[in-house]
């Protein structure tokens, strides 16, 4: 019986060692099943991801190819910033895993002589067809390129265009047929980037030379007597057109941006372009930083950056020289903020004409900030043609160093770009217009307030005006004001007591249709 018991004990013990055995492989057997298919999960998971990366990403002729996923980082990289970098990003800086296609894979040349149009075409079509994808035009090459639209509305968004070498413009008056209103154009995109280091040279004075005398006016010109010539100071460099013609005598915008969404330049040069050097047209959300814009002071009609039909706009940290407007703000444009801008020579900031043609304009909540002037014609200026409607309403102009300008401070009503101009009482209104902190010197006169007879102006607001006027042989006038109501929240120098503070007697819109 005591065998018996010592076998069943013995047995039982057996049992039980067994159970408890089949125990811990199962506990082990599950964790490592666990962690295996952690581990497989991840690996699915990432050559999913890299099977969708490697569908997208083209070779540099634009065609396809199969890619092996590259191996996973060991830690993720840092967030990106939200703000607007000081500079414009290196070349190395983007990802280098994004679809790339390079001019010279397409036939481009490059060497300032042959016509590499087709080649930028061919480019284009090729990134138009991948999201996030770069078309690189290299440093230390010199791409001859004809008027090209670079289109959409069917490309993928967030496109570059990484522009490290240089652009020029043809010379040949053949290419340009009977004119055409731009050279570079890119139109209805969304997420359109154009940075780098490189130059866009339209060769304008071949233009200019041809016609310097077709083009209007600047109509404030005829308030200014000879003074320091800054005019003459930087006479075009002359250059023959190809084969011995005439350029037409529409003149192209070197880079014009139509109805696109989140746009941006940064970092290139615009220079000696035709006529408009960078023109935002119907577009929202647009972002200009550190770039150059470079043309002779006597160059005709060649604004800076010009704005219109736009809303949402940056503009920060650019120097602008150019033969007219700076930065020129034109109807339908809101929510513009400028600031930290070098300008000279030029023609000053401008928000206008306004009106022309009995046209309704409508510009909104636009701030000047931050601005260096040197040698520029005007400074700040609001101007409108006699007949128009609509409204200018919610402008600052702030913290503006100006020096050796001719006025300093403009808004005329009575704009004319002809030799005569019919006299009209509708207008644009103006309204909550403010100066404070300009300051500097001035060689003609420090103030001119022109504003309409039947719509005044009104809420004009100056504060921390001091304008000097330079100590030479110059014919310097005093502040002028005209149908000018709003308030002094300081002294100016000098006095400007011809601004009439409060409100016209009588002053409105003039019909429903001219509300903004």
């Amino acid at each position: 019986m005591e065998g018996l018991s010592f076998r069943s004990l013995t047995f039982m013990l057996l049992i039980a060692f067994l159970v408890w055995s089949s125990y811990i492989e199962t506990c082990n057997a599950r964790r490592g099943k666990h962690w295996r298919q952690s581990r497989t999960a991840s690996a699915s998971l990432y050559k999913k991801k890299g099977k969708s990366h490697g569908s997208s990403h083209h070779s540099s002729n634009g065609g396809s190819s199969k890619r092996k996923p590259p191996v996973a980082p060991s830690a993720p990289g840092p967030a990106p910033k939200e703000d607007i970098p000081s500079k414009p990003p290196k070349k190395g800086d983007d990802n280098d895993s994004a679809a790339k296609f390079d001019v010279l894979d397409f036939g481009a040349k490059g060497d300032g002589a042959t016509d590499d149009t087709k080649a930028f075409q061919a480019a284009w079509a090729a990134a138009c067809k991948v999201e996030s994808s770069t078309i690189v035009v290299p440093s230390q090459y010199e791409f001859l390129v004809g008027p090209i639209s670079f289109s959409g509305p069917y490309c993928k968004q967030n496109i570059v265009f990484q522009l490290d070498g240089t652009i020029i413009a043809p010379t040949n008056y053949k290419v340009w047929g009977s004119g055409v209103l731009q050279w570079l154009e890119f139109t209805k995109l969304v997420g359109i980037t154009v940075q780098g280091e490189g130059i866009i040279d339209g060769r304008g004075s071949v233009w200019w030379q041809d016609s310097p005398y077709e083009n209007p006016v600047d109509d404030e010109e005829k308030l200014f007597v000879p003074s320091n010539n800054t005019e003459n100071e930087y006479p075009p460099t002359p250059i023959s057109s190809s084969l011995g013609g005439k350029m037409p005598t529409i003149k192209p915008t070197a880079l014009r941006f139509y109805g696109s969404f989140n746009v941006t330049v940064t970092g290139i040069t615009i220079q000696n372009s035709p006529q408009c050097h960078l023109k935002f047209d119907n577009c929202v959300g647009v972002t200009v930083f550190s770039m150059h814009v470079s043309s002779p002071g006597n160059s005709p009609n060649t604004d800076g950056i010009h704005l219109q039909n736009s809303r949402d706009v940056l503009i920060r940290n650019n120097d602008l020289a150019c033969g007219d407007d700076c930065i020129s703000i034109q109807t339908g444009c809101s929510n513009v903020y400028v600031r930290d801008i070098n300008c000279g020579p030029g023609h000053g900031i401008s928000i206008g004409g306004l009106g022309k043609d009995g046209t309704k304009a409508c510009v909104s909540n636009i701030t000047v900030r931050d601005v260096i002037m040197h040698n520029t014609m005007n400074g700040v200026r609001i101007k409108t043609w006699q007949g128009g409607s609509g409204s200018v309403q919610g402008v600052l102009f702030s913290n503006i160093q100006v020096s050796e300008v001719q006025i300093p401070i403009i808004i005329d009503q009575f704009y004319c770009d002809k030799s005569k101009c019919k006299n009209q009482t509708a207008a644009v209104a103006l309204s909550g217009i403010t100066y404070e902190k300009i300051r500097g010197t001035y060689t003609v006169k420090p103030v001119y307030l022109a504003c309409s007879d039947s719509l005044p102006c009104t809420g004009v607001t100056l504060n921390s005006i001091q304008l000097e006027p330079m100590q030479e042989a110059y014919h310097l006038y005093d502040p002028f004001c005209w149908q000018t109501f709003g308030e002094l929240l300081s002294p100016t120098l000098p006095p400007v007591s011809c601004l009439q503070l409060g409100k016209p007697p009588s002053n409105h819109i003039q019909n429903d249709h001219d509300v903004c």
